[in-house]
């Protein structure tokens, strides 16, 4: 590990001389412009002391260790993907929240002209309504729907507001849309596609929040970027509310994960709370955790699907799957929710069916899934447990605890990797190599994901093919790597490119269904 990240360490600085300093301040400088830390306000003071007070106010925000130097640390909470809106008034906002925090006659007197301020910093009624004009293509509307819902109660359960959804064809106080590039809010709002600025929001009165249509939106907590935390987030913002430095805030400027922790911090119940007042007929705001709020997909089992206009086919065609493997046949099983697909090696794909009724006691919505090409057996990962089938019988007996062997909680992928016959199991930018039997980590594991260059981080799913190559999928994506030489040769949309997938018949370019 040691000699790896003095290689890394090394690498870096390459890239720093080539760029060069004057580059990397630059860009520096026009991002710390375009997020509020350098403004018109700030134009009288000298121009190093005035760099250095934005990066320090940029540094604060983020919570990192306040120096006012352009490191490292600073460089890469810059490149992180974000929210469009600027941090300008975070730290006045913060100032006044710790005033009511820690009352004084001072505090007091300023929480009272806070709730009596007048202007557009807050809307004048309590009821609202909302319209979801449009939705990202591969997402089921109920899902989305759903996520809607949930993330305007994340903030009624805790204020005196209330939400509701407005008729198709009339008003709406709060409108959320998704929108590819620019879309009319000046170049600094455009989209950039996947990463970058993720959604923008305006403040109360106009009512406005937009989201990049090209981003990899999931309703996952593990995989691509999680639509509800972003859109909690943004209808933050459209009530009135500023970035937080607090730690884990749901309206920090980069966006939280989903955890075990309540969605909202205190920072954030008493920022709308201010605004708003506190729930009304209740002594207690209801907090629940963020672990409540994951795969929106799941919620309504019977929901109407949502199909892409170029992609007939199964359910997982339309927007993501949990977990696939190939057997020794080449024949594929495609795993979602509490269902699974078998596909023959000619794209031939079967009705849905049950997980029970082929591995009796396997869980639905597991994480990862590989099959031995040894000896057939099934290995099955979710959560901290492992399973092994050998035909429809368990191996083992009974789920096993993999991390005492090393393994990871809420693996992304599996797959049986043919050079080394052996397991290896994928979590975010590392991966995991595991000794015969399924439930130890080789040593000097896990390494990073650079070694299989050209694949992203986060993947959902990694088969062998029979023509030596290995092929990897994330969100609607797909890449295909040479075993040989460890390296992507090509990648595009599996549903539609890939006809083994059972999305699309190879042999007359029509649909399956």
């Amino acid at each position: 590990p040691l000699l790896l990240l003095l290689l890394l360490l090394g690498c870096l600085q390459a890239r720093l001389a080539e760029r060069g300093d004057p580059e990397l301040r630059a860009e520096a400088e026009a991002f710390l412009e375009k997020y509020g830390y350098l403004t018109e306000q700030t134009a009288k003071a000298p121009a190093p002391t005035r760099f250095s007070n934005a990066v320090r106010e940029f540094q604060w925000v983020s919570q990192l260790p306040i120096s006012g130097v352009l490191d490292q640390a600073t460089l890469r909470q810059m490149t992180r993907p974000r929210c469009g809106v600027a941090d300008a008034d975070s730290h006045s906002s913060w100032t006044e929240r710790i005033r009511v925090l820690f009352p004084g006659p001072r505090a007091q007197m300023s929480r009272k002209k806070r709730f009596a301020r007048p202007g557009n910093n807050k809307w004048y009624k309590q009821h609202l309504s909302y319209r979801l004009v449009n939705w990202p293509e591969h997402l089921p509307e109920s899902a989305v729907r759903g996520a809607v819902r949930a993330a305007f109660q994340v903030w009624s359960n805790v204020s005196a507001l209330e939400f509701w959804e407005a008729p198709s064809t009339g008003p709406a106080d709060i409108r959320l849309t998704f929108f590819q590039g620019d879309h009319n809010d000046g170049l600094d709002n455009a989209f950039d596609g996947p990463g970058g600025a993720l959604a923008h929001a305006f403040l109360p009165r106009r009512g406005e929040a937009h989201f990049d249509r090209d981003e990899r939106w999931s309703l996952s907590r593990r995989r691509g970027r999680n639509l509800f935390v972003v859109l909690a987030h943004e209808i933050g913002h459209t009530l009135g509310l500023a970035h937080s430095p607090a730690p884990r805030a749901l309206m920090a400027p980069y966006y939280k994960r989903l955890g075990r922790d309540a969605l909202l911090s205190w920072d954030d119940v008493l920022a709308v709370q201010r605004l708003y007042g506190k729930p009304l007929g209740r002594s207690v705001a209801t907090q629940l955790p963020g672990k409540l709020f994951t795969d929106f997909e799941a919620w309504d089992l019977h929901s109407s699907q949502v199909k892409h206009p170029d992609i007939q086919g199964p359910k997982y065609c339309h927007y993501s799957f949990d977990a696939i493997t190939v057997d020794g046949q080449q024949r594929l099983s495609i795993f979602k929710g509490s269902h699974f697909w078998e596909v023959a090696a000619d794209g031939n794909v079967s009705e849905p069916r049950p997980l029970q009724d082929r591995w009796p006691g396997l869980p639905p919505n597991i994480e990862a899934a590989a099959v031995s090409l040894e000896d057939g057996d099934f290995y099955f990962f979710k959560g901290s447990r492992c399973w092994r089938f050998r035909g429809s019988k368990p191996v083992w007996g009974h789920p096993q605890k993999c991390r005492a062997g090393g393994l990871p909680r809420h693996p992304d992928a599996a797959l049986f990797f043919p050079p080394l016959r052996r397991l290896i199991l994928f979590k975010g930018a590392r991966y995991y190599v595991l000794a015969r039997g399924g439930l130890q980590v080789e040593p000097y594991y896990p390494r990073s994901m650079q070694d299989w260059a050209g694949v992203p981080e986060e993947i959902m799913g990694a088969l062998p093919r029979s023509d030596g190559s290995i092929v990897f999928f994330r969100d609607d994506q797909y890449w295909r790597l040479d075993q040989a030489t460890l390296r992507v040769t090509t990648s595009g949309r599996w549903a539609s490119e890939l006809p083994w997938m059972g999305c699309w018949n190879a042999n007359s370019g029509g649909a399956l269904f």
